[in-house]
């Protein structure tokens, strides 16, 4: 009787944790995603896609979660130092430049794409100036990965893709021939 009892209360126990760890999670994911960040998007779980975070939202993002950033900006687009910053914070930092329309190739794609991959599960930050770039890359990358180019747009504008959906087309019609 007794070990049913501790039976039924182990798996109250861990059905509390879940919900409460679930709770929370979504209590971060809503308080992200009502962040001051430009054009925060939450296309995939735990994976975030923005415009370029200020120091300020680099603190909420660390105290709500968030683990990793990953920057798509080139160093001449950069006023601080934003790789010290976020390593002071005990976060993680990476920086795949995309300075142009050029830079908008499968090699970056892939980068980025390992990147993700390699922190599956945990949360991450990926940013440019506005995630139009970041779009870029995942549409990209979906696009040679699928060869739909239609769905590989759609799933860019999810990340952020806006202004380089003419470049990303371009580059998937000619990777199809």
């Amino acid at each position: 009787m007794l070990k049913a009892f501790h039976k039924i209360l182990l798996i109250a126990l861990l059905q509390l944790s879940f919900i409460v760890s679930t709770h929370a999670t979504d209590t971060n994911k809503n308080a992200i995603l009502a962040s001051d960040i430009s054009n925060i998007t939450n296309p995939v779980p735990q994976v975030y896609s923005s415009g370029q975070p200020n120091k300020e939202q680099l603190k909420l993002m660390k105290e709500l979660g968030v683990k990793h950033i990953i920057n798509l900006r080139p160093t001449a687009e950069q006023h601080w130092d934003e790789q010290a910053f976020v390593e002071s914070m005990g976060m993680s930092y990476y920086n795949i430049p995309v300075e142009g329309a050029e830079d908008i190739n499968l090699d970056n794609a892939g980068k980025l794409e390992m990147l993700l991959a390699k922190h599956s599960g945990e949360s991450i930050l990926v940013h440019c100036a506005s995630g139009n770039r970041v779009g870029a890359l995942v549409a990209l990358n979906e696009g040679d990965e699928h060869k739909d180019i239609e769905a590989a747009i759609a799933t860019g504008k999810q990340w952020g893709l806006t202004r380089l959906e003419p470049v990303v087309r371009e580059k998937l019609e000619t990777s199809k021939d």
